[in-house]
């Protein structure tokens, strides 16, 4: 009997440990599909620093110049907001599962799910912000 418990017992720790994060159709894995999501937001962070300089010079007290400093906010917002992801995600995993697809356990597998979805409202939040800038810019 205490044999069958011992092999139960085993057997339920190797499936917690072995378990890795959900694998996509394509044969991805979650961790990757957020990982692509920040490299493809990523770049953008230089867009965000011209952006919010082009901006910068036009803020006055008139309507216009309003509308360029709100603009200017949501830049900086979007800027910090990943600063604040990164750093909170660092924080969550190690390169080991970044990189390499070690296993997470299900605590880190919900943290993961947490994460992907930031990410992808991090995501909005960067290309609204730029659409919105780009578009005052435009109206020069």
């Amino acid at each position: 009997m205490k044999k069958h418990i011992f092999l139960a017992t085993l057997g339920l720790l190797l499936t917690v440990a072995c378990k890795s994060d959900k694998k996509s159709e394509d044969g991805t894995s979650q961790m990757d599909q957020v990982m692509a999501i920040h490299d493809e937001v990523m770049p953008k962070m230089s867009t965000l620093g011209k952006l919010v300089g082009e901006l910068k010079s036009k803020v006055d007290t008139t309507e216009t110049g309003q509308a360029y400093e709100a603009a200017m906010r949501d830049l900086q917002a979007s800027h910090n907001s990943m600063m604040d992801w990164m750093k909170g995600f660092g924080d969550r995993f190690n390169s080991d599962e970044i990189l390499n697809g070690k296993a997470l356990t299900e605590q880190k597998q919900k943290w993961l799910d947490e994460e992907e979805a930031k990410v992808k409202a991090l995501k909005e939040q960067i290309n609204t912000s730029i659409a919105k800038a780009e578009e005052l810019l435009k109206k020069e």
